[in-house]
């Protein structure tokens, strides 16, 4: 194989971008799947490849199983401060200066933490990808945590917390469902942790988390983009094949919630409108099962009632009775645990959300009587999997999906199954979810209560 490299020097880090050539073949490679490559290594560490050649550039993704789900009561939120001061510095790099490299070497990066997972990615031209695994190994294994700069980093977060949560009233709203809601289950608690835990969070506290997770037999290293697989598996024994395994700590878990009867919350908080949100408990592909079909019904019953202007709920509850400004829906199958299917709205003026509530559950005592009919079921198909298919012009968005299914405990292979899954959904299933989850003692209810600031 062809190579040629370039070494940069830059904060004590030796950078090498390098040249591949792009007709080399993938070897040593344990699973290929419709262009999709993947390899565990000996320390535990999955890299999944995705070529993609339509624009030289490459995408880079180090997933790793912790988020806000696997914190105990008492640490909430110390995934995403860990998250923060992942930028802060090695024993080879100072505070930020992983960003500066990067940048200065063209390229884009960031970092999310979810309830599952933590997540760093780059986009790069695609000569740069072993700049990427450099920093990612250098910080997987020698991450310096300093005092100042933790202190620093909780202040910033309990400021994010105060602008993303305390000050929107209907952000509160939903965090004090989800704890209603989750009563038994680690979804009960927001990513960015409770404002008590933040303030008594201490530098051990996160030594002893990084030490816990940050691991290579805890991480999925995802690349898609104009590569050769095979090199990028070079590289990748290069950078991260000698990091040693760590004793990954266990994870919290739950069955799905059931709940005796109905629960229902009333937060007062300044705000303009009154808000609805209301939740059932449903399974997510992961707690179903891989084989099993109701996640994807309730997927279609997702757009069924919320894909567009001639939806159920816009075209019912908006414009022809006009007892909602807005409404939407939400369900995320891709989960760690059971989920919920959620759907939330704001009264038009004149009305009320016990207004809402009653012509919510209309339309769902209507669905367990009726079958949507052919022509929304169509459409509802022909949208999802549309949405799905246009995502994938994304390199970002189909690295993520891959990260996310295979750090929630699925299989990346799924992915290349969820279109065909979603088309064989019929009136007759989609009925018997609404029959089996959305009953009464399987719902939670918050309602938001404006008063004056």
């Amino acid at each position: 194989m062809l190579m040629k490299t370039k070494s940069l020097k830059i904060g004590g880090l030796v950078l090498v971008g390098t040249l591949i050539n792009a007709c080399a073949t993938p070897g040593g490679i344990s699973s290929v799947d419709g262009g999709v490559y993947e390899k565990v290594f000996d320390n535990g560490l999955k890299v999944i490849v995705k070529v993609d050649r339509r624009a030289p550039v490459v995408v880079s993704q180090v997933w790793y199983k912790v988020g806000g789900s696997h914190e105990p009561d008492g640490l909430t939120g110390i995934s995403h401060v860990l998250e923060h001061m992942m930028f802060k510095g090695t024993s080879e790099l100072g505070p930020n200066e992983f960003s500066r490299i990067i940048a200065a070497n063209g390229g884009r990066e960031n970092a999310f933490t979810g309830r599952d997972y933590t997540a760093y990615f780059q986009r790069l031209e695609k000569s740069r990808l072993a700049v990427s695994f450099e920093l990612e190994a250098d910080r997987m294994q020698n991450l310096q945590l300093d005092a100042d700069e933790f202190a620093k980093e909780v202040k910033v977060v309990q400021e994010e917390r105060r602008l993303r949560t305390e000050d929107r009233p209907e952000a509160l709203v939903y965090e004090r469902f989800m704890a209603t809601a989750f009563k038994s289950s680690p979804y009960k608690n927001p990513i960015i942790g409770w404002p008590q835990d933040l303030e008594k969070l201490t530098l051990d506290d996160l030594e002893r988390w990084y030490r816990s997770y940050y691991a290579p037999n805890n991480a999925t290293v995802v690349v898609v983009g104009d590569v050769d697989p095979d090199s990028v598996y070079e590289l990748a024994q290069r950078y991260f094949g000698e990091l040693p395994r760590r004793q990954v700590a266990p994870v919290l878990s739950s069955t799905m919630s059931s709940q005796p009867s109905s629960r229902r919350i009333s937060v007062s908080a300044p705000a303009k409108v009154p808000y609805l949100l209301m939740g059932f408990h449903v399974p997510s592909l992961n707690s179903a099962g891989p084989d099993a079909w109701e996640p994807y019904a309730l997927s279609v019953l997702a757009y069924v009632l919320d894909g567009g202007k001639s939806a159920r709920l816009e075209s019912n509850l908006v414009r022809r009775q006009r007892v909602a400004a807005s409404i939407s829906v939400g369900y995320d199958p891709v989960s760690r645990l059971s989920t919920l299917f959620l759907v939330d709205a704001n009264p038009s003026d004149g009305k009320d959300v016990a207004q809402i509530e009653a012509a919510i559950l209309s339309e769902i005592d209507r669905l367990t009587r009726e079958l949507v009919t052919t022509q929304e079921l169509q459409k509802a198909k022909a949208q999802i999997v549309a949405s799905h298919v246009y995502q994938r012009d994304s390199g970002f968005y189909q690295a993520m999906k891959l990260g996310e299914l295979e750090t929630v405990g699925l299989d990346w292979r799924l992915e290349g199954q969820m279109v065909d899954r979603l088309r064989s959904i019929s009136a007759e299933q989609i009925r018997s979810v609404v029959r089996k989850f959305f009953r009464p003692a399987n719902m939670t209810i918050a309602v938001l209560k404006p008063v004056a600031s």
